[in-house]
């Protein structure tokens, strides 16, 4: 059967909103969830990157961290998503993909496992071998790892994501475990592809993201408070 008699192609809006505070992203994310509450919403994609923060997943403990709880080096928050404690800072490319999972599989290993491909293809068009680690969430090279994923699934709608050290400043991580790792370094592309930027990993992204979801990824509309001038 040839393409013209496939069904239409589903569609996700995609936004790249720049450099953006951590609560502001998180905010908006929480509005945009919400929204699927009310109404049917388009599945969308926020790429983002953020001043130096550090999270703390729902149930993470706060032994890995180096520091105080009280006297954090950068903002600390605990959010809903799942996982230890992560960094996140520029030169890292944060992807949170607002998707209704009934649209797709209702399954949460198959999205994580599905995140984690969309990161293994982007670095397979840089020529890195990018693997999984059996047991671990995430993207290595090797015992190095690229890539951090911490999702929140309610009613079957995601929210947080994932994060890839493309080009960042990596001493931030040294005041934690990351993921409660100890044992594992965290690298970033730059390592494999020196010069690289963010927005080139991004165009690989939505090209990786768009494959895997078996989705077309269109110019997000709304205002980045979550607003849609269109209405």
């Amino acid at each position: 059967m040839g393409h013209d008699h496939q069904p239409t192609q589903r569609l996700c809006e995609v936004y790249d909103l720049g450099m953006m505070p951590y609560e502001e992203a998180w905010n908006l994310q929480k509005t945009w969830v919400s929204r699927h509450r009310q109404s049917p919403q388009p599945d969308r994609l926020l790429l983002v990157e953020h001043p130096p923060v550090y999270t703390l997943g729902q149930g993470s403990t706060t032994e890995n961290l180096k520091f105080l709880e009280s006297n954090p080096p950068h903002p600390l928050f605990r959010i809903e998503r799942g996982g230890e404690v992560t960094h996140h800072c520029p030169g890292q490319l944060v992807g949170y993909p607002i998707l209704d999972l009934k649209r797709y599989q209702t399954d949460l290993h198959w999205y994580l496992r599905q995140l984690e491909e969309v990161v293994i293809q982007t670095l397979a068009a840089l020529d890195i071998p990018a693997t999984r680690q059996p047991g671990l969430t995430g993207v290595w090279v090797g015992d190095t790892k690229l890539a951090a994923i911490g999702i929140k699934v309610s009613r079957w709608i995601t929210m947080h994501g994932f994060a890839l050290n493309v080009c960042p400043d990596l001493s931030g991580f040294e005041a934690i475990v990351p993921c409660g790792i100890a044992d594992k370094a965290v690298g970033s592309v730059a390592q494999f592809c020196p010069g690289i930027s963010v927005a080139a990993v991004g165009a690989l992204v939505k090209q990786s993201f768009s494959q895997v979801f078996k989705i077309d990824l269109v110019e997000g509309t709304a205002n980045s408070d979550g607003s849609n001038p269109a209405t």
